[in-house]
This record gives C-alpha cells, sequence and structure tokens, in this order.
C-alpha cells in the first residue's frame, strides 16, 4: 500500500509525521509512505534520525505552507504546491492509495472534493471519528465539517457511517443513533423530527431512534449521527474530560505512592490511539488528524488509512449507495 503523508501539518512538523512514520513502517511491512513537504526541512530531519530514502519511504517536494490566513475555499488554485494539494493531487492521479493530514481541515476537505470528487449519491462528505464508549468504540459522524445539515445529509451520514463501522470495527449490522435531546421520536427541532422520520423508514440501516448525551458513554450505538456543530462541540467535550479524569486520578494516586501503568489504565481515552478520521463521501481516501498530533497518533492513522484501503472502504461506500432504492433518494431530496 502507497500512503502520502503530508510532514508539516502537525504543531511540531516535519519531526511528529517522520517519527510517526518510521513507528508505523515497523509496524506494517506492506505500507510504502512518501512524505510531502519542503525537502529542505525534510532531509536534515531524516539525517538527524539516521534515515534516507528508500523503497520504503519517499520525499514528494511542496515548497508552499498554508497558514491561519488562507481561505481553504481557494487553496487549491492559490497554493498548488502546497502539502495537501500536491498530496491529494497523487491520490487523485493513482499514485498513491491514500491521503493523510494533520494540517488545516478546512483545506483537506476543500481539495477533497475538489480534485478526488463526492461520491454519486453524497451530496456533502463527512468526517467520521471514533470515540470510546464503556463498552465498543463508536463512530461519530459528523465531527466538525457539515455545520449545518439538512436531514437528507444526515440520512447519507447515517449510511457512511454504517459502511465504516463495519469495515472498520467489524460490526456485522451497525446500529445507527439519533443525537437529540430527548429519546422520544417527537423530541428535537424540525429537522431533527423530518431526519428521525427518514431514518426509521429506511430499511437500509439499523436505526435504534434518538440518542441523549448522556447515553453516548455507555454505547448504545455503533454510529452516531448529528450535524458537524454538535458533533465538533461533543468530540472536543470528550476529549477535555477524558484529559480531565486521568490526571485528576494521577495526581490521587501520586499523591498516595500508589504505581500505575497509566498507559494500560486509560488508553481507551487517548485520541492517539484512535489515529485519523477519515473523509467519508469522497472518491478516494483522506484522513484527517489533529494538528496536536503526537507521533503515536500519526502512527495510528497510517494504520487507519492502511485498514481502510485493505477493506476497500471507498468501493463499499461506493456499492452503498448505488444499491439504494432511488425513490428514497428522491423522496429525501425533495428539501434540496
Amino acid at each position: 500500500m502507497r500512503i502520502a503523508l503530508d510532514a508539516s501539518g502537525t504543531d511540531d512538523a516535519p519531526g511528529v509525521e517522520i517519527d510517526g512514520a518510521l513507528a508505523a513502517l515497523d509496524d506494517l511491512s506492506d505500507v510504502r509512505i512518501t512524505l510531502v513537504g519542503d525537502e529542505a526541512l525534510l532531509i536534515p530531519a531524516l539525517d538527524e534520525r539516521g534515515v534516507s530514502v528508500s523503497d520504503r519511504l519517499g520525499i514528494l517536494h511542496a515548497p508552499e505552507t498554508i497558514s491561519a490566513g488562507d481561505s481553504p475555499a481557494r487553496v487549491v488554485r492559490t497554493k498548488p504546491e502546497s502539502a495537501i494539494v500536491r498530496g491529494i493531487s497523487l491520490h487523485r492521479d493513482g499514485e498513491v492509495d491514500a491521503f493523510i493530514s494533520a494540517g488545516s481541515t478546512g483545506a483537506v476537505m476543500t481539495a477533497s472534493l475538489f480534485l478526488l470528487r463526492p461520491l454519486p449519491g453524497v451530496d456533502r462528505p463527512s468526517v467520521a471519528t471514533t470515540l470510546p464508549t464503556i463498552g465498543d468504540p463508536m463512530i461519530l459522524l459528523d465531527a466538525g465539517t457539515n455545520v449545518d445539515c439538512k436531514p437528507r445529509q444526515l440520512v447519507q451520514f447515517a449510511h457512511l457511517g454504517a459502511v465504516y463501522a463495519s469495515d472498520a470495527l467489524g460490526v456485522d449490522s451497525p446500529r445507527v443513533g439519533l443525537l437529540n435531546i430527548g429519546e422520544e421520536p417527537q423530541k428535537g427541532d424540525e429537522r431533527s423530527l423530518e431526519t428521525h422520520q427518514l431514518l426509521a423508514a429506511d430499511s437500509g440501516i439499523d436505526f435504534i431512534g434518538n440518542v441523549e448525551g448522556r447515553d453516548v458513554i455507555r454505547g448504545v450505538c455503533d454510529v452516531l449521527v448529528t450535524d458537524g456543530f454538535a458533533g465538533n462541540v461533543l468530540l472536543k467535550f470528550y476529549e477535555s474530560v477524558a484529559q480531565y479524569v486521568v490526571g485528576i486520578v494521577k495526581s490521587n494516586l501520586d499523591a498516595m505512592s500508589v504505581e500505575l501503568d497509566y498507559q494500560k489504565a486509560f488508553g481507551m481515552l487517548d485520541y492517539s490511539e484512535y489515529g485519523g478520521a477519515p473523509l467519508l463521501g469522497v472518491n478516494g481516501l483522506s484522513v484527517i488528524c489533529h494538528g496536536g498530533s503526537s507521533p503515536n497518533a500519526i502512527r495510528n492513522a497510517i494504520r487507519v488509512a492502511a485498514d481502510a484501503v485493505r477493506n476497500d472502504l471507498v468501493g463499499d461506500m461506493a456499492e452503498e449507495f448505488a444499491d439504494r432504492d432511488p425513490a428514497t433518494a428522491v423522496e429525501e431530496g425533495e428539501d434540496a
């Protein structure tokens, strides 16, 4: 498998990306990684680690950088030599099987839409992230790319998430829930009510109904659907609570001189263990990472991408939408 890795995306690039890539190469014998970034920075960083370009580790020169002030909607045109645009172009041209970046989420989203194009039947691609629960991990989408969504788009998220849960988590019939303020079907705003009706009538997914925020940690579903605004709030609250819990436990046990393997005890709460979040619904595989990612997070993002390639995630998503009832698609499209 050939994977392109944006080597300029993290807060401590390119060292974090290089260390994560080297760890992944040790783990995955069937993977080749191309570091996409400024070779004037990459080559010295590789030299410091006693590593050189090989048949499993390559470099694609991308001298331009995308700053916080750059408009994501214009990066394809204004920053064609950036790592995000060059890496996704490499993927579009079939020279790599996946692209990974911890850079601008908006830029990855825009470049993926423009260069890879959405799959037929998908209005808006969605970022799917994995959340820990008391039971098995859960797929949350959208995690922040689509702040305002129509009911039919939330239904599309449900299908995309179900395919990903099946491929990534090995769930035969993923349970899909709709994030809401109450369990009853009549709860929520007008959009939630309409979305609930559409999901309940959709025979292509196992819809379990509304899911309240307090039930998320219980793992009552395998896929949780919401808009990007609520999804991003939930995701960041999850991350902050995890850090808080680990910090409180650690300080108390340290005060009592009790030793504990924190990674083993709280590994399920560490976002770096889940790697990156794939952008579902485009005709390709773009994986988005946190800007503050550690080498372990990059390593696991490469694992996520490799697993998705092995399981033909993009092909499965395309098949899912090709098999959908055209009459249902027309019904959902009436509010477009």
